[in-house]
């Protein structure tokens, strides 16, 4: 099964990708993990990369998409993947879209996690983040240990953009660049929306249940 999570900051997708590429048997694939996994391996295209996370710039979708490519035709992908974090807009869609047919594959479904804006902006307000690996906490999925994560105990902070004036920037940010996105998986008769308030197995069990039948 070949999926992409779509949803705005704080809906869940990181938690609930993890999740649910477990319960389909698939790899969980994050573009952010994916660029510091390959600024840490000191490839060529992570030297790339590192050049503008080291410069607090956006990575150039071109070197995103490279990146991307290498990792969905890799053997653990072949039969399926969980993809968080990308595409963010129709442009990205279709460079996905492109990518996919060169390496044989094609997307069964996406699911757009919809959770109202007061609900983010609480979660979000409330939420710490590992300034190590980039793990999220909140109050529904806290770590094992407090203030310390659970991959590599390093010490969590409280991001500053997770502040409610900058979250309602941020939403704003999401729809306007997302609605197109929307609109295009929708077209192509890939999107279902899914209610993303409530407990972590009862909105895992939602999008299991909004699957398309293999």
């Amino acid at each position: 099964m070949r999926l992409i999570l779509l949803g705005p900051p704080g809906a869940g997708k990181g938690t609930q990708a993890f999740r649910l590429a477990a319960r389909v048997g698939a790899p969980h694939v994050a573009t952010g993990e994916l660029l510091r996994a390959a600024r840490a391996a000191e490839t060529e295209i992570g030297a790339r990369a590192s050049e503008y996370m080291d410069a607090g710039e956006l990575v150039p979708d071109e070197v995103v998409l490279e990146i991307l490519k290498l990792r969905l035709a890799e053997p653990d992908a072949s039969d399926g993947f969980v993809l968080d974090g990308f595409p963010r807009n129709a442009a990205q869609a279709k460079a996905l879209d492109e990518i996919l047919e060169e390496i044989g594959q094609k997307l069964d479904a996406v699911i757009a996690l919809d959770v109202p804006d007061a609900v983010i902006v609480e979660r979000l307000s409330s939420r710490l983040t590992c300034i190590k690996c980039g793990r999220v906490y909140s109050p529904s999925a806290p770590p094992k240990e407090p203030g310390r994560c659970n991959a590599d105990g390093t010490e969590l902070v409280r991001r500053r953009d997770d502040n409610p004036a900058v979250i309602q920037h941020r939403l704003q940010v999401y729809r306007k660049e997302t609605e197109p996105l929307i609109a295009y998986y929708e077209d192509r008769g890939l999107l279902t929306h899914v209610n993303g308030v409530g407990g972590l197995e009862e909105v895992l069990d939602r999008m299991v249940a909004s699957l398309p039948v293999a």
